[in-house]
């Protein structure tokens, strides 16, 4: 009786190693840290729920012809604080429902919770006077006393 095996050799198995080996340095890099990036999403979508809140905050206070200094609108059963119809820097969070599980709002910065060193930001200041819309900054980083935010 002739018996014959297959398999593979020693040498076929060690090439196939070293082309995932290769396979993997190329590719290992580009999924390494994305942690940053995921990060920046999350700042660039609290940024586009500011923006948004602020603007329906804005029009409820113009429906109910609420455009001066102070006053207050009812956003989803919350009461938002008002400056000259928008939201104040200490309500715009509430008001763009940031949870503070996610988000750190504090003195117009809105970060990610902890708001450490070069960690994406962008700052909210509240509207100055009567038709005048209140200033959001574009994405920036924290800097290192994470005491302000540098678009």
């Amino acid at each position: 009786m002739n018996k014959q095996q297959s398999g593979f050799t020693l040498i076929e198995l060690i090439m196939v190693i070293v082309i995932l080996g290769i396979l993997s340095a190329f590719a290992l890099p580009r999924f390494a840290d994305l942690s940053g990036s995921a990060e920046t999403a999350t700042i660039q979508a609290a940024l586009g729920a500011v923006k948004s809140a602020s603007a329906i905050a804005h029009a409820s206070a113009l429906a109910n012809n609420q455009n001066g200094a102070t006053g207050s609108v009812s956003m989803e059963g919350t009461a938002i604080a008002l400056a000259y119809g928008y939201p104040t820097a200490a309500s715009v969070c509430l008001a763009a429902n940031l949870g503070a599980t996610d988000y750190t709002c504090s003195g117009g910065i809105i970060t990610t919770v902890g708001g450490e060193e070069s960690d994406p930001c962008f700052n909210y200041t509240a509207a100055a006077a009567v038709n005048t819309a209140p200033a959001i900054s574009t994405v920036g980083a924290m800097n290192a006393a994470g005491d302000t935010c540098t678009p």
